[in-house]
């Protein structure tokens, strides 16, 4: 049994007017969700290992370590420091 266009247009619509609660979802605690993980878990991650392959960089004798270890150590605190930077960056617009 095949539905017509109008039939199928007027089941979507009773469907999306019964529930409601889709449209009351709230995007700004989803993103305060992201940015806490992001901050708390991810920076501080992705730091470390920046400084687990720095040091690799060093023991190998790579030409380039010196490099990879002031990158490592500045990306390091900027991962550490995020919560510091974010909450500097909302003291100062509120």
């Amino acid at each position: 049994m095949k539905l017509s266009k109008t039939a199928m247009f007027s089941i979507v619509a009773i469907s999306v007017l019964l529930v409601p609660a889709v449209g009351y979802c709230s995007v700004e605690s989803t993103l305060g969700a992201i940015q806490s993980k992001l901050i708390n878990v991810i920076l501080p991650l992705a730091a470390v290992l920046g400084l687990v392959m720095s040091a690799f960089s060093f023991f190998t004798r790579n030409p380039n370590a010196r490099s990879h270890l002031w990158l490592a150590i500045i990306g390091a605190c900027v991962g550490f420091g995020a919560p510091s930077i974010i909450a500097f960056v909302r003291g100062l617009v509120h």
